[in-house]
Formats: structure tokens, C-alpha cells, sequence
């Protein structure tokens, strides 16, 4: 809920489909009372709303309540609005405008992707029912369910959950469908994306035929398409945001990164961009808690959030990390969406995102509510061509930079010292017993020795930062030399360099045939800790997938099977599954030349993985 400071015209770009856009993204301005905007109160929204939306202090509604209040709110809606611009308000108010005080059975429904999400909802749920007498249940994984089933029994009018486990109640019976008037998919894009098609057609499959179903999505892929087509009657689409548009808060920067270096590399860039609150992203659960370790070790307040923890566990890093006592989260996609914290100044991604809805979703966690933010992202050299091809079609502006190196880390943490020290202006009474000491030691000592001493001790408590920029251009220099150009000699065609020979092996699926060479390739790449570069060729069959592994990738893949499983991946046990491979002049399928080339056809949606709402 944001106050805003401008509004801009409506206009219905096409009469068949009934869909509405807007251009520009929202601003805020706590004095939008002033510049004649519309307010809750033109809206017509009820009492016991506008009572509890007082107390909260809120003037006017953002661009999406508005929309959405405008809207026909007995049709079903399909509305695009970015992260952070109150969309949870935006489908709570129309629907509580209809509802009975003190009602005491399920009326609406709300799904999100994640635990964090839902019970973020919820919360907002139960402040603004507060004067009306309803109930608010969150039915999430990962808690109790007693406390859940109890809620149901008392008569909770609306309810709030994650796929898994509002499908688990609505098979056992303790949620009565029966009543339900309206369904909010929160996130739906996502939901789709972390495999819950099946639940989700399960829950819809049991509300009742007449009943409003309003689908809130960022982004519109097929598979989004596909399930409002199915369920959806007649949809409104609202649109707030325009495919690839550059957020206008949030500056985002490419640092390059030797490719063995990832973490060294962090360090630099956090040691020079010095975040007051960061969220890094990771590939694995394995990568964010090495990576949380690693940084605690080298001084940092770090933790990591991943899913397999427990929800006290995840409840206990969230409020350290939202209330500033642990400034560096590192996180798997269970925080890309629905992690509301307020003070984010940057992301950090960590390697090449799987897709760019992934990139967006990721950015849009920090220059939120009309803040400034930075998004930053570590590449390799192998990693910027299909970075590059990812945004091809955005109009994202991004900045191109080297790691930063020693010397620059060394200047900025003199300045932060010398700031510390010189700049100051404590009472000078609080150092009392310090300036006596000081002041005898100053006599016993030369003064420069002393300072020296002082500040070499201050210095080895922090990081220091690593030297990558050798590394950084030799990679740069090998990724040439190495790089396949086509020659004509004595009228025939060669290469200058052929690719590196590998090893073809076997690898089941627990899908019965896996679909996607993207995922695959990712999978190999996050748990063999390898660059794409070592896995060549990757060539699907009807019920396995044959991948050619390269000697670095081939040497770690006995110790990742279990990683391997996570993602639903199992090498062979035949002892004759290694196959010489064929060397081809042509860039193999899979391979990082190919695979840079590949559209975003072969987007992995349907990860049937281990997911993160427990």
C-alpha cells in the first residue's frame, strides 16, 4: 500500500480480449492527498475497511488497487503487476467489500508459491478484517497441523496457503470448499514454475463451478496461458508492467569474475560496494550454505535460507535478517518471491540466472516501496554471451565491470577507517579512560610505531579481499585462443581449435524421460561444481539422456550423485556406461556454444523437484 504521486489514463488496447494498460510504474509520495488523487473513500469501500486502512495510515491506493477496485469485480481477472506494489491489497479489498461481519466458514481462497509469501498474506489479511470480525487461517508446510485444523473447526472465513498443503486439507476434508466465492492465485507464475500444476488443478478442481478465480502474475509463459484458458471465464486482464521494461529504481551491474573464483569474487565486490543490507542468490541449497559459511569465516554476518530447514529454523534467519542484527542473506529461489523485507540495498546473484522471469524476480527484491537499489550479478566470461541473449529483447540497462581489484578494495577500506576515526564526533567523554591510556602509552612509544600497530590490528579483523584480475584476463585470453573459428586451407575447411574430447554416460530420470537440456544442464553444472564448458554434448532420449562429460565434470560425478537425485537425475550403475565420444567439428548439442544460441524454449517450468513449502 503506497501513496502516490501521479496516475496515468487507462486506455483498453483491445476490445476482444478487455485488457488494460499501464505505461509507467508507480511512484510514491506521502503527499498524494494534496495533488487531488482518488482515495479509498471514492472507491466506496466499506467502513470497517477504511477504519483499519486509517490506522495503518495509508492516503490513496497504488496504480494495481486502483485498477482493481475500477474493475468489474464479479468477473475473473487476470492482472500483471510487479512485486511490491500492493497486489495483496489489491485482491483482498473487492472481496471483502461483499462479505458478512463475523461470517464463520470458508469464503475466499488465496495460494502462493512459498511459506513466506502465504504468511506474509495472511498477516496482511488479519489486519484489515480486524474490525470486522473474520478469521484468517494460513495453511502452509512445514508447521503443526493441529493449530491449522483447529482454525478450520472455528470458522475461518478466509484462508491462505501454500498448494501442498491446502490440497492435503481439501483431501482429508477439513476445508469445506463449499462456500468458497473466489480464488486468488498469489504469484502463478511461480506456483508453475516450482512444479505445483497438478496440485493447483487438484485445488480448482474442488471449489465450486460458480465462483470468481483471480490469477496475479508478473509474467504471462505458456504454461501461465494455458491454466487461465482452462479455468478462467471471460477474463478482465489488467496490466501493469511491460515485458523487459528497465525498473526504474534499481541500477543493475554485471561484475566479471574469474570462473573457479565465484566466492573469492564476492568477496571483492562486497568489500567495494559495502551493502548495508544484501540478498544473495544461489543456484542449490548446498551452494547457499557453503556459501553462508564461508562468509561467516571471512568476517561477514551472514546466514543462509534454503528449504530444507525447518520453519522455526527459517522464521528465526527472516526476523534476524529483517530487523538489521544479520545484514547478508544468502538464499536459494525460495526468497525470489513473496520475501518482503524493507532496506534490501542490493542483490547479488551468483552466476547466470536460470531464466530472465528468475533475473527480474530476483532484482525486484530491492528497490521496493520507492527506494533505490542495486542489483548486481557475477559472471564468468563463459556465462556473458546467454546472459546477453537473455535480455536481448528487454530494454535493461546494465553496467559492465571488472571485479574489483586489491588496490581500489584497499582504498575504500583506508577511507572507511580513516572516516571512523577522523570523522567521528562521539562525545569525547565516553573515551575518557581510553585518551588516559592513550596518553601513557604516546609517552613510552614513538607515536607513527604505535598508530601503525594500531591500525595493522584493526585491519586483520577484516577481509581483506583476494587478487583476481590475472585470472580474470587469462581466462579472458585462453576463452580466444580456445574459441572455434572456421579456416579455409589449401580449399578445405578446418578448425582453429577443436573442442576438448569427453565422455558419454547415462543418466535416468525420475520423469520417465527428461525434456529440457537447460536443466539438465544446470543441474550437472550446480552439483559437479563445474563450468558449462565441461559438459559437452546432451542428447535426450525417450526414457534416459546421454550426457558428455568432460574429465573435471567426469571425476566428480561419483561423489554428486546424491545432489544429482535432488534433481531427479541418476547415472547408471553399469560399469559400462562410459562411451568414447566421437570428436566433432561441429559445436555439440548442449554444449555452451549451442546452448547459448538455444531460444527460451527450453526453459525449465516444471522442476518436479524437491520443493521448498515443505
Amino acid at each position: 500500500m503506497k501513496n502516490i504521486d501521479k496516475t496515468e489514463d487507462l486506455q483498453i488496447k483491445n476490445p476482444e480480449t478487455q485488457e488494460l494498460q499501464m505505461n509507467d510504474s508507480p511512484t510514491q509520495d506521502s503527499h498524494a492527498a494534496d495533488t487531488g488523487e482518488c482515495t479509498f473513500e471514492s472507491f466506496g469501500v466499506r467502513s470497517e475497511l477504511l477504519k483499519a486502512i486509517s490506522r495503518k495510515g495509508f492516503v490513496s491506493p497504488t496504480p494495481v488497487q486502483q485498477k482493481v477496485l475500477e474493475s468489474a469485480s464479479d468477473r475473473d481477472l487476470i492482472v500483471r503487476a510487479k512485486t511490491g506494489s500492493g497486489k495483496t491489497l489489491a485482491f483482498l479489498l473487492p472481496i471483502l467489500q461483499n462479505m458478512k461481519v463475523g461470517e464463520r466458514f470458508p469464503r475466499m481462497l488465496i495460494l502462493s508459491p512459498t511459506r513466506e509469501l502465504a504468511q506474509q498474506s495472511a498477516r496482511e489479511a488479519e489486519w484489515l478484517v480486524r474490525f470486522m470480525d473474520l478469521s484468517v487461517v494460513s495453511l502452509v508446510g512445514g508447521l503443526e497441523m493441529s493449530p491449522q485444523l483447529r482454525a478450520l473447526r472455528e470458522g475461518a472465513t478466509i484462508v491462505v496457503g501454500t498448494p501442498g498443503r491446502t490440497l492435503d486439507h481439501v483431501q482429508r476434508g477439513s476445508l469445506d470448499t463449499t462456500n468458497i466465492g473466489c480464488v486468488v492465485l498469489d504469484e502463478g507464475d511461480q506456483m508453475l514454475d516450482m512444479g505445483f500444476r497438478e496440485e493447483l488443478e487438484g485445488i480448482l478442481d474442488a471449489l465450486p463451478a460458480e465462483r470468481r478465480t483471480w490469477l496475479f502474475s508478473a509474467t504471462m509463459p505458456p504454461e501461465v496461458r494455458e491454466l487461465s484458458k482452462r479455468y478462467l471465464k471471460d477474463p478482465i486482464t489488467i496490466s501493469l508492467v511491460q515485458d523487459g521494461e528497465q525498473h526504474e529504481d534499481i541500477l543493475h551491474r554485471v561484475y566479471m569474475i574469474p570462473s573457479r573464483r565465484r566466492f573469492e569474487g564476492l568477496v571483492n565486490v562486497l568489500l567495494w560496494e559495502r551493502p548495508k543490507r544484501s540478498l544473495m542468490f544461489c543456484h542449490t541449497r548446498l551452494e547457499s550454505i557453503e556459501m553462508a559459511q564461508r562468509l561467516q569465516e571471512e568476517g561477514f554476518n551472514a546466514a543462509a535460507l534454503h528449504g530444507d530447514m525447518t520453519q522455526r529454523e527459517r522464521n528465526a534467519v527472516l526476523a534476524s535478517f529483517k530487523s538489521g542484527a544479520m545484514p547478508h542473506l544468502v538464499a536459494t529461489n525460495v526468497a525470489a518471491r513473496g520475501l518482503d523485507v524493507e532496506g534490501v540495498t542490493h542483490v547479488i546473484q551468483l552466476g547466470l540466472p536460470d531464466d530472465r522471469e528468475t533475473f527480474v524476480h530476483r532484482s525486484g527484491r530491492t528497490g521496493r516501496a520507492g527506494n533505490e537499489g542495486t542489483n548486481l550479478i557475477l559472471l564468468s566470461p563463459l556465462e556473458v554471451g546467454r546472459f546477453k541473449m537473455m535480455l536481448r529483447s528487454t530494454q535493461m540497462k546494465v553496467e559492465w565491470q571488472d571485479v574489483p581489484n586489491l588496490d581500489l578494495i584497499r582504498t575504500v577500506q583506508r577511507e572507511v577507517a580513516e572516516e571512523k576515526l577522523l570523522v567521528s564526533q562521539g562525545d569525547s567523554e565516553n573515551y575518557t579512560g581510553y585518551i588516559e591510556w592513550a596518553s601513557d602509552l604516546l609517552e613510552r612509544s614513538d607515536p607513527k610505531v604505535l598508530v601503525a600497530k594500531l591500525l595493522e590490528a584493526l585491519h586483520s579483523r577484516t577481509a581483506k579481499g583476494y587478487n583476481l584480475n590475472a585470472d580474470l584476463e587469462r581466462e579472458r585470453e585462453r576463452r580466444q585462443r580456445t574459441s572455434v573459428r572456421p579456416e579455409r586451407v589449401e580449399g578445405e575447411r578446418r578448425f582453429a581449435s577443436s573442442r576438448p574430447k569427453g565422455t558419454m554416460t547415462r543418466l535416468r530420470s525420475s520423469q520417465g524421460g527428461a525434456k529440457d537440456v537447460g536443466r539438465i544442464l544446470n543441474a550437472l553444472c550446480s552439483v559437479l561444481k563445474v563450468e558449462r564448458c565441461e559438459v559437452g554434448a546432451i542428447r535426450l532420449k525417450d526414457d534416459h539422456v546421454m550426457v558428455e562429460l568432460l574429465p573435471v565434470a567426469l571425476a566428480r560425478l561419483e561423489q554428486g550423485r546424491a545432489g544429482l537425485a535432488k534433481w531427479g537425475l541418476f547415472p547408471e550403475d553399469d560399469p559400462v556406461r562410459y562411451i568414447k565420444a566421437r570428436v566433432s567439428h561441429e559445436p555439440a548439442r548442449g554444449s555452451r556454444d549451442s546452448y547459448e544460441r538455444k531460444s527460451e524454449h527450453n526453459k525449465g517450468r516444471y522442476s518436479r523437484g524437491k520443493r521448498d513449502d515443505g
